[in-house]
């Protein structure tokens, strides 16, 4: 795990649901620190810094491009 970079942070479990069958459509190998225990116990996302999308280094371009066509043109916005 010491070649994985932060890539986006996230502050509730509910976000990154989509995001993690895009991620693995891709092939791309990633995980979500902090994501069990904000399942847990939610109120502690701020004293563990969110949920971070950690993805390895050579991914990193291509998470970035998903992340931004995400944000973009997705008509699936959870709110």
């Amino acid at each position: 795990m010491k070649h994985f970079v932060t890539a986006a942070v996230f502050t509730y479990p509910h976000e990154i649901a989509i995001l993690r069958h895009l991620l693995q459509d891709a092939g791309l190998q990633f995980y979500f620190e902090n994501e069990t225990m904000l399942t847990v116990v939610p109120m502690y996302t701020q004293a563990l810094g969110g949920i971070k999308l950690k993805v390895h280094v050579n991914d990193l371009d291509t998470v970035k491009l998903i992340l931004d066509e995400f944000e973009r043109g997705n008509n699936l916005k959870i709110v």
